[in-house]
């Protein structure tokens, strides 16, 4: 239990979900995607497959916002899921011509994904095993934000228990109340190419026997947009702690005996579509 709760419990987290755009223009809009792998928050949640994903937005010219995204995600972090469905809304505005900021909220759902759908043996569950909890990982987090010209900081902070991690999971307590720090800097190098560079730190409230779980993420990308509403992106995506995400003690799948090292830096590619 405790092998597969360091690479798997908190592998629901990680640089690469859908965030609403600040200040983006009233109205519907829609956007689809291919990736290379998905990567929430640094860590690898298609285990090097690829994903599509779209979602959609209302923006309202007061600056409220909401919408819905969706993503395929491995069962071998995800047992008896696949799909991460993200709502969220909030609101974004400005102060002046420089400064913006922002307020929402932001749930995570994985339908049908439970830690007791875990097979028995697997990498992260060796025989023998039994008793697995019933424990699922929707997450729900509050967020606000402030920017600055290019620069922008957000902190989300969990409502409840940090994607299924809690005492029934191994962990020394609850871990409401998480946080996560993301900064991020978007420099224009063209009317259609941003720099973008990204770090980020996930700050877990609770321990898992010896281990401190929380860890550090990065990302730096070059984003490309096209006409008719198209665009791409090539990022190198990575993310530290490697006790809770490389084999031995981390990386282990809860359906079959595959190990993979969620963390390490890799290459994302991205081509899309909005509407």
């Amino acid at each position: 239990m405790q092998r597969f709760l360091r690479s798997f419990a908190l592998a629901a987290v990680l640089t690469g979900a859908m965030t609403t755009p600040a200040l983006a223009e009233p109205g519907w809009s829609a956007n689809l995607n291919l990736v290379s792998h998905y990567r929430f928050r640094g860590i690898d949640q298609t285990w090097g497959h690829p994903a599509v994903q779209g979602g959609v937005d209302w923006n309202h010219a007061d600056g409220w916002y909401a919408g819905a995204w969706a993503s395929n995600v491995s069962r071998r972090s995800y047992p008896g899921g696949g799909a991460e469905i993200d709502l969220y809304g909030g609101y974004n505005g400005k102060i002046g011509d420089d400064w913006s900021y922002t307020a929402g909220v932001y749930a995570y759902l994985y339908p049908g994904a439970n830690l007791r759908h875990a097979q028995c043996p697997s990498a992260a569950f060796p025989a023998p095993c039994s008793g697995l909890p019933s424990q699922g990982y929707n997450t729900l987090e509050f967020n606000a934000g402030l920017g600055w010209k290019w620069l922008a900081y957000k902190l989300s902070v969990s409502a409840g228990d940090y994607f299924g991690a809690n005492t029934r999971t191994g962990y020394s307590g609850g871990t409401g109340g998480t946080l996560y720090h993301d900064l991020t800097l978007t420099v224009p190098l063209s009317d259609s190419l941003n720099l973008i560079a990204h770090a980020g730190y996930t700050d877990i409230r609770a321990r898992y026997g010896a281990f401190n779980p929380s860890y550090a993420d990065w990302r730096l990308a070059l984003g490309q947009s096209f006409d008719g509403g198209w665009n791409a992106s090539l990022a190198a995506v990575g993310a530290g702690n490697d006790g809770m995400y490389r084999p031995p003690s981390g990386g282990l799948s809860a359906t079959n005996g595959d190990t993979r090292a969620l963390n390490r830096t890799a290459v994302v590619l991205q081509v899309g579509k909005t509407f």
